[in-house]
This record gives C-alpha cells, structure tokens and sequence, in this order.
C-alpha cells in the first residue's frame, strides 16, 4: 500500500514511484502530495485504468511526470519510467549540492556573513572596516576565514558561490 511504503521510504532511496490512482489505503493523487512534501520526493509516473483529463491535468501540474492509461504500450511505460529516473538522478544532484552549500555558509559567524555581504558589493577591506567600525586587519582575518569556510580561493568564486547560494549582497 502507499502508506507502508511511505513508512519505508528513506532519505537515500532513488528510483520513481509507479503508482495508480485507485489503491488501498491512500489513492495515487494522495501519494504524490505527500511524497512532494517529504524530504525525498521521488518522481510519479501513473499508470491507471481509471484516469480522466481532469485528474490527468491535476496529476501533471502536481509534478507527475507521466499520466499513462494501463493500456499504454511497454515501450511508453518503460521511456516514462526512464524519464522519472533521469529527474530523480538531476533533482537529488541539486538537492545534495543544495544541502552541501547550506552546510558550509552556516560554518560562518554572523561577523563573517556581515563581511561577506559587503564583500559581494564590490567594497574595499577600508569601506568595510569603516561601515562595520572595527579595523582593517580584523576585516582581512574575517576575509580569511570566511573564504576557508567556504572552500573558495579567489574572490571571483565566493561571490559566485554566494549568489549560488541565494546570499542577499547587503544586510
């Protein structure tokens, strides 16, 4: 049933989920709400003997990534099920360069974020002292940090990552 394999479901499964709209316990609609909420939200392909326009068009808006009546021939079943795994391939890429990203801005102080934000505006390591009030050396060791916190060698690229990682440029 979907909710035993919602109970099951870990964070590290890949795959796409092929499921029907009528099932016991939790319908096929039901399922792909919940999995498009979790933390591991696999691909849905359905594949029904029950589908209508209207549920199909709710199912695809949904992020359903087929809607196949049960009829379908295998060679459309199977390009629909190897399109879901290539999305769940590129979706869990992103989703881990995501977290992978958040974990390293969340190494830095809120001192660095501050630098950091100004940095992102083009200001000198001077300006920066000047609008923080501390000195310049203090702004260069915070520089410094904040660029082995993040992994980075050039300025170029920690203004890169930061945009990448949805870092506002001021505070």
């Amino acid at each position: 049933s979907a909710s035993e394999f919602l109970t099951q479901l870990s964070l590290g499964a890949t795959g796409c989920v092929l499921a029907d709209l009528r099932m016991p316990d939790m319908d096929g609609m039901a399922l792909q709400r919940t999995l498009a909420r979790s933390a591991n939200p696999l691909p849905v392909v359905f594949l029904t003997g029950h589908g209508d326009i209207n549920t199909g068009v709710e199912a695809m808006r949904r992020g359903a990534e087929d809607f196949l009546v049960k009829t379908a021939p295998k060679d459309v079943v199977i390009a629909a099920i190897e399109r879901a795994l290539a999305r769940d391939f590129r979706e869990r890429r992103a989703r881990i360069h995501r977290l992978e990203l958040q974990s390293r801005f969340d190494r830095l102080t809120p001192r660095e974020r501050q630098v950091l934000s100004r940095v992102m505006l083009g200001r000198l390591n001077k300006q920066i002292a000047a609008e923080l009030g501390i000195d310049e050396r203090s702004v260069k060791r915070h520089r410094t940090n904040l660029m082995r916190k993040l992994e980075v060698t050039s300025v170029a690229e920690l203004v890169q990552l930061a945009i990448e990682a949805g870092m506002p440029a001021a505070e």
